[in-house]
């Protein structure tokens, strides 16, 4: 299980994470479990959500769960309008789940097309649209998107993804903008790519990959740990003052 933060402190908040049975998701639940923070998860897998639950459980908080899919704007909105009502409010919202379907542009389906940016877009704008009201009445909130640095960079078979990501970057932008005078913080986080099922599905060993790894001077892929920590960090008081910024986890890929 991921350690505590002893400088960071969640006590008392409640948090909605999505995409949380797998990778980074499972790593911010332990994570902000381990700070004192109620949690709200979702996902597609019942079974590898339980199991995220059972293991934030042992730090003493709240878990609540229910599965969702993503991809569905009915199941997002029952799944966050059922949050809102066991909890009463969310102080922080993780947009977390992300999906990629890796194909050329001249292959990509309509369905995997709407896909993507259902999961990547959609649903974090709809689950604002949920829990921001809250935030406001209570003036205070944060919210953290989790991005990708392929939202600034193009790579063959990305083509959806990387707009995907782009347009929820300029979409937190926008969060921040309406949000920021009502005191809440909407940031994003960008990692490069991270030792989860989808990274090592959507990269993996080939030239491709190594050429990757040569543009990260620090010679490896992020952990997931890596990025919950940074995530963390923006959903905590410690960084009221950090508003509308992405911040890459990239190993200093970003850098050259």
């Amino acid at each position: 299980m991921t350690t505590q933060n002893p400088n960071i402190s969640l006590k008392g908040k409640v948090a909605f994470v999505s995409g949380a049975s797998k990778g980074i998701g499972v790593s911010i639940a332990e994570l902000f479990a381990a700070a004192g923070c109620d949690l709200a998860l979702t996902a597609r897998n019942e079974q590898e959500l339980e199991q995220t639950a059972e293991n934030a459980r042992k730090a003493g908080v709240k878990v609540w769960t229910k599965t969702a899919e993503m991809a569905d704007a009915d199941e997002v909105k029952a799944v966050g309008n059922a949050a809102l009502a066991e909890f009463g409010h969310i102080d922080i919202l993780v947009n977390n789940a992300g999906v990629t379907i890796p194909q050329p542009i001249l292959e990509t389906t309509l369905d995997n097309f709407h896909t993507i940016i259902n999961v990547n877009v959609l649903a974090p704008f709809l689950l604002a649209q949920i829990f921001a009201p809250s935030m406001i009445e209570k003036k205070k909130g944060k919210i953290v998107n989790v991005t990708s640095r392929a939202a600034i960079r193009a790579f063959p078979t990305g083509s959806v993804y990387s707009a995907s990501k782009g347009a929820l970057q300029l979409l937190t932008q926008s969060m921040a903008v309406e949000f920021g005078p009502h005191n809440i913080q909407t940031n994003s986080v960008a990692p490069t790519v991270t030792m989860t099922p989808m990274g090592d599905n959507a990269w993996p060993p080939s030239p491709r990959r190594d050429a990757k790894l040569a543009k990260i001077p620090t010679g490896r892929f992020a952990e997931p740990e890596e990025v919950a920590d940074a995530v963390l960090y923006l959903a905590s008081e410690n960084s009221n003052f950090i508003n509308g910024v992405e911040l890459p986890i990239d190993g200093g890929e970003g850098a050259g």
